[in-house]
């Protein structure tokens, strides 16, 4: 190697992580996973997020291919600061999602038609940012997305008959209470 040339990076990109919890529910983000490819962040994302709660789909996409609002402050909505863009008539699908409330998570709003991420933010203004106080947008390529196939759907009908992975069912209070009445005699 030359003296000017780097090394390949040897960390796995982050992948950002949308669950579905119940079927007709709003995606929401529930955190990331580094991986190596897409595939893996899916299986990965699969196997970190949704082991101890019943779940019905889930998506992963490439941190890098979210595109984000600026984030607002107190009682000002981030629509405020979106531009009217207007686009050309090469149009892709972007999935938009919204921050309405601090210290929770960015949850599905729709899907919109635009020619870039700036676009489709300025599309959503008018359909989901009226009368309501947003703090960030966030705007993805739906085809940078890798979905839960239709096929993959029984992959989470097994969940809800798994009830060992299910903290409640482990009675921990109940167990206690026990153990307490007994080491008081």
């Amino acid at each position: 190697m030359g003296k000017d040339s780097k090394k390949p990076l040897d960390q796995f990109s982050t992948f950002e992580v949308f669950v579905q919890a119940k079927e007709g529910k709003p995606f929401q983000h529930e955190g990331a996973v580094h991986a190596p490819n897409l595939e893996m962040a899916y299986i990965l994302a699969k196997e970190t997020f949704t082991r101890r709660f019943t779940c019905s789909s889930l998506y992963v996409v490439n941190t890098l291919d979210v595109v984000t609002s600026p984030t607002t402050e107190g009682t000002e909505t981030v629509y405020n600061l979106i531009d009217e863009v207007k686009d050309g008539t090469d149009k892709k699908e972007f999935e938009i999602y919204q921050l309405a409330k601090r210290g929770k998570q960015h949850v599905h709003a729709g899907t919109v038609q635009a020619g870039s991420p700036a676009g489709a933010m300025s599309k959503a203004k008018s359909l989901f940012g009226i009368g309501k106080t947003i703090y960030n947008v966030w705007a993805v390529e739906k085809n940078k997305i890798r979905f839960t196939t239709d096929a993959e759907k029984d992959l989470w009908h097994t969940l809800p008959e798994k009830k060992f992975r299910d903290a409640s069912d482990y009675k921990g209070g109940d167990k206690l209470k026990e153990f307490l009445e007994r080491t008081k005699a």
